[in-house]
């Protein structure tokens, strides 16, 4: 959140080149996200009262809620998770206890701090990768020439003559035989020694120019629990997934670390050294304080289909009980409450939580009163027409014109989509949302798909051919979908 100090407008226009339209969801996730990083310029007695505006995004499927959240996330570098309220269920029932949002969020923040300080310390892990490879290369070519007259008394002993002699007091000791022999042996080790320093460097120069990658070696690897994920806070959660992780690691570490030896190529080699070595040098510690701290500052939870767990109408029992449940539960971690996990304890009190939900047969105010309080900010997304499919086609970055164009061109394909293409298939995917039932954007996939199903399926066949898409080719392909009464046949 540092390094990001985007204003609201900057925000915006960031997300335009993904999102097509909801100005008014852009707007309010925008001001969010930089409230954020107003909080953390204010005193630490007001900032830790300044809560965070939770959104409640409303709008029918494949309108953009859960890309507005996820790109918003990966534009301020925060810990991000997408998870349905469906699979949570309250205490007894079956399914998932709502306190695991939060420890899968701590994960992907630890896995994300992981990530960002191994590639910190990669500059160093190079020079010692390429040393473990060189000795792979060249064993014993790595060590330290031997100390003068065998290394000391031991190494007489045992590797060479030795005579017996009288100290002062007249005791017998060993000392090493100082004749010809000894003395002609020190100059051929070093002559050795300068020999092999050469040839190390000869394949060090190999090594770093590429010729070497495909040479196989054996190679000793280390089967067992790895040091950023084990021994830190077992059966912290209380949870049955914790309790089985916790289960697992206990049984990896009786069982010890094995070692088995492996034949692979150099370039395979260098892979498995530096994640070793990399594991080695990071401190899980540290990694795991800096993630807490990341994720309580910075983290965002999109909770998708929450009305899905709304009560509408008389609840009787069962299922609308379930429903009622759910939500009682995940009111505490909202509010902001305690949740243990592997790593740490976590704080969820300045979590920013995004939920959103088409509520198509239920309303906002059917969710509990203290839930509503929660999410103070209510969004309402706008269903896409024909002018936002033919954005949707053109305009963003990853657009599925641009999609497709740079797939068939791997296989040397050129497709060209004609204005009148683009055209007749947004009429089409309005047309077809109106009548069936409307998935938005992700309407075009399927029309998409079905356009070019024949050229995709025969590629290789035109290779080097430049293939137009017009108005009559588009009818020609989706005859069926634009003619028939019974639309639903065609929805995938």
């Amino acid at each position: 959140m540092d390094a990001i100090d985007l204003t609201p407008k900057q925000i915006v226009e960031r997300l335009d080149n993904y999102i097509i339209g909801q100005k008014n969801a852009k707007r309010s996730v925008a001001i969010a996200l930089r409230n954020r990083s107003r909080r953390l310029k204010l005193s630490e007695d007001m900032r830790d009262e300044v809560a965070p505006k939770n959104i409640l995004m409303i709008g029918p499927t494949g309108v953009g809620k859960t890309e507005i959240a996820r790109r918003l996330a990966k534009l301020c570098g925060a810990p991000f998770i997408k998870v349905e309220a469906t699979k949570y269920s309250e205490i007894g029932y079956v399914g998932r206890d709502v306190e695991s949002m939060i420890r899968d969020l701590m994960a992907v923040g630890f896995k994300m701090v992981k990530s960002e300080l191994e590639d910190q310390m990669r500059g160093q892990a190079k020079e010692k990768v390429e040393e473990r490879l060189l000795d792979l290369l060249l064993p014993g070519s790595g060590e330290k020439p031997a100390a003068p007259n065998g290394g000391g008394i031991l190494g007489s002993i045992f590797g060479r003559k030795v005579v017996q002699q009288k100290n002062e007091n007249g005791e017998v000791i060993l000392l090493p035989d100082e004749s010809q022999g000894a003395q002609d042996e020190a100059p051929k080790n070093a002559a050795q020694t300068q020999d092999m320093k050469e040839t190390r460097e000869k394949f060090r120069q190999m090594l770093r120019e590429g010729k070497l990658e495909s040479r196989e070696v054996e190679l000793t690897v280390t089967t067992g629990p790895k040091a950023a994920a084990s021994g830190i806070g077992f059966f912290s959660g209380g949870n049955m997934d914790d309790i089985e992780s916790a289960m697992q690691s206990i049984q990896q570490m009786v069982a010890g670390n094995k070692k088995k030896q492996k034949t692979v190529t150099i370039a395979e080699a260098r892979n498995i050294l530096t994640e070793e070595i990399l594991d080695n040098m990071l401190d899980a510690d540290k990694c795991a304080e800096i993630a807490k701290e990341r994720v309580e500052q910075s983290g965002i939870v999109f909770i998708d289909e929450i009305d899905k767990i709304a009560v509408h109408g008389e609840a009787h029992g069962g299922q609308s009980v379930s429903r009622e449940g759910v939500q009682r539960d995940i009111l505490p971690i909202v509010e902001g409450s305690h949740v243990n996990t592997r790593y740490g304890v976590v704080d969820t009190k300045h979590i920013l939580f995004i939920a959103a939900g088409a509520f198509s047969f239920s309303k906002p105010s059917d969710l509990i009163p203290e839930l509503q309080g929660r999410f103070p900010l209510r969004v309402e997304l706008d269903s896409l027409k024909k002018e936002d499919f033919k954005r949707i086609l053109l305009e963003p970055k990853n657009a599925l014109v641009k999609q497709y164009k740079a797939l068939l061109e791997t296989e040397g394909v050129n497709v060209e989509f004609g204005d009148d293409a683009i055209d007749r298939m947004t009429t089409i995917a309005e047309d077809v949302n109106a009548k069936a039932e409307n998935i938005g954007a992700r309407r075009l996939h399927t029309i998409m798909e079905k356009v070019l199903e024949d050229i995709s399926f025969t590629a290789d066949e035109h290779k080097g051919e430049t293939i137009t898409i017009d108005a009559a080719f588009v009818d020609e392909k989706l005859k069926d979908i634009s003619s028939s009464e019974d639309l639903s046949r065609y929805i995938l």
